[in-house]
């Protein structure tokens, strides 16, 4: 049985959250709630349940200071995480860089049958809260030029620097990560996700199957319908709609 911890300020909330859990995961037992920031660290730091389920905003604070709080007390976090938010874009883009899931207001159950599922698959794999340690940090600098990104694989959970990043490769649902003195990475997201993630820290997509940082890009040929060549000595082609940009961009390189 998972054990999980609702944290929100919202009573009918943590009420609607009880319900949708006892319906869709019956597997997940509510062993406490908390309506600030006080009383949740008291009863995760007593209850030391397997997952929190964190409002961001809160009476007296915030769930972040929730996790700051009990990174003081243990010296690290020992539960997954599920942040419960409005549209907090800033907050969101810290969730996906650190490979933090969350769910919207109001909450959909489809929504929390795929988070509970992906939650449980981590679980499965690794105890490692590297990536909730990432969070802390983004929020922490109050930037929103994130250095580092979380990637979620079938064997867990990896910190990478986004400037290692050589390119990204569509394969079906699935993107392959190329990084610098590392193996490929096989990660379960759409290569859309990650352009969208990624093109403010100079990527590029060229083509539907090809995301590139354009750091590690050494040459551009024109010949033979148009390709770059990566600094891994990959060929990757450039779609017809995209080579003019790609043109433009070079000229200010």
């Amino acid at each position: 049985m998972t054990t999980a911890i609702l944290i929100d300020d919202d009573a009918n909330l943590r009420a609607g959250m009880r319900q949708m859990l006892s319906r869709y995961a019956p597997d997940i037992s509510i062993i406490g709630e908390a309506d600030s920031v006080l009383s949740g660290v008291e009863a995760v730091h007593r209850l030391k349940p397997n997952v929190l389920f964190l409002d961001i905003q809160l009476t007296d604070g915030t769930g972040f200071d929730v996790l700051e709080k009990l990174a003081e007390i243990n010296g690290k976090i020992t539960s997954q995480v599920v942040f419960i938010t409005a549209h907090e874009q800033y907050a969101i883009k810290a969730f996906r860089f650190s490979a933090l899931d969350f769910l919207l207001k109001p909450v959909d159950p489809d929504e929390l049958q795929k988070v509970i599922q992906k939650i449980k698959e981590v679980m499965s794999k690794s105890d490692n809260y590297a990536h909730i340690d990432l969070l802390l940090e983004n929020i922490r600098r109050k930037v929103d030029h994130f250095k580092r990104i979380a990637l979620s694989t079938s064997e867990g959970i990896h910190l990478f620097e986004i400037s290692d990043i050589i390119r990204c490769e569509s394969e079906d649902n699935y993107t392959k990560f190329y990084i610098k003195n590392n193996k490929p990475i096989l990660i379960s997201k759409t290569l859309k996700e990650y352009e969208d993630l990624l093109t403010e820290h100079g990527f590029e997509r060229i083509h539907q199957s090809h995301l590139i940082n354009l750091a590690y890009l050494k040459s551009y040929i024109k010949k033979e319908g148009g390709y770059v060549v990566m600094a891994d000595n990959s060929h990757l082609p450039i779609s017809q709609r995209k080579k003019e940009r790609l043109q433009e961009l070079l000229k200010t390189m």
